[in-house]
């Protein structure tokens, strides 16, 4: 898996987010205070959980979790790789690990979640620049989906899956996580679609038209609460489906989770796996209380 061939495995959408932030350092010497917020934006809320979420979806919920065969140095030591080392070199050392007894799960928690997470705090103190951290995550990434890639979802039992639209908040051009969650999604058993910077009338439109059983909404920034329950009530009045879930996410719902439910939502996640557990617990709520009227 030779790096120069690494964009080719991306979809079009990731593509053009990976490659807009890399066009802008080319463009100056100094990073805007967008690049900052993209980065810290990609590493702490959505980079990290998508780690963390990469294998969940293929495991048996049932199976305890394998023993953790990777030490602290011996992360340590990785944590530096994405930062001189090609994808394909950083695969070879996730594939001793893996060699060794280390399964996916471990893998995601404890090798390179914390090495993206390192990237991060790296950044903060000057210590590497924004162009050294963009393509450290684009090669944490590209090892974590060859990864994930080697425990294929069987979906065999799922005829009717569930349905998810995954969208930014309108006007929000952070939609690196919108993407990452409608694949976590997608490997959960759901059949999910992502809008990639929509328009309020596009969203809506889409909402309307097609029944689908959950929306998810994320929020890269802070913004008014007024406008998010707005916009969450607009969905509710215009959707297909009139028993329709609605999530949300971000910094700005995480720390205050409370909030989820003021802006009228169903539910929140901290993380793609919360997400996604919550979401399966909400389609089967609602299953089930259609199954009582009915």
């Amino acid at each position: 898996m030779a790096e120069s061939k690494a964009s080719g495995m991306f979809s079009a959408g990731l593509r053009g987010v990976i490659a807009a932030p890399l066009e802008a350092v080319r463009r100056r010497t100094a990073p805007h205070p967008d690049q900052v917020d993209s980065v810290n934006t990609i590493i702490e809320s959505e980079i990290i959980p998508r780690l963390l979420m990469a294998h969940s979806a293929t495991q048996n919920r049932t199976r305890p979790r394998m023993l953790r065969a990777i030490s602290s140095d011996e992360a340590t030591r990785f944590a530096m790789l994405p930062l001189r080392l090609e994808a394909a070199a950083l695969l070879e050392e996730v594939d001793a690990f893996m060699a060794k007894g280390a399964s996916v799960e471990t893998i995601c928690l404890d090798l390179l979640a914390p090495a993206a997470r390192k990237l991060g705090e790296m950044w903060e103190r000057d210590e590497c620049d924004f162009l050294d951290v963009t393509m450290g995550l684009w090669r944490l990434q590209e090892v974590m989906r060859e990864v994930a890639a080697r425990a294929p979802v069987d979906l065999a039992g799922l005829a009717l899956p569930h349905s998810a639209l995954f969208t930014p908040m309108p006007g929000d051009h952070h939609n690196f996580g919108t993407l990452m969650l409608e694949e976590v999604f997608a490997r959960g058993g759901w059949r999910s679609e992502a809008l990639v910077k929509p328009e309020r009338r596009e969203l809506l439109d889409r909402l309307a038209r097609q029944p689908f059983d959950l929306v998810g909404l994320t929020l890269a920034r802070d913004c008014p609460s007024a406008a998010l329950s707005n916009l969450i009530q607009a969905i509710r009045n215009v959707s297909a489906n009139p028993h329709i879930i609605v999530l949300v996410g971000g910094r700005m719902i995480n720390e205050n989770p409370g909030m989820a439910v003021t802006v009228g939502a169903d539910g929140t996640g901290a993380d793609a796996l919360t997400a996604l557990e919550t979401a399966n617990a909400l389609v089967e709520t609602v299953a089930a209380r259609h199954l009582n009227l009915g």
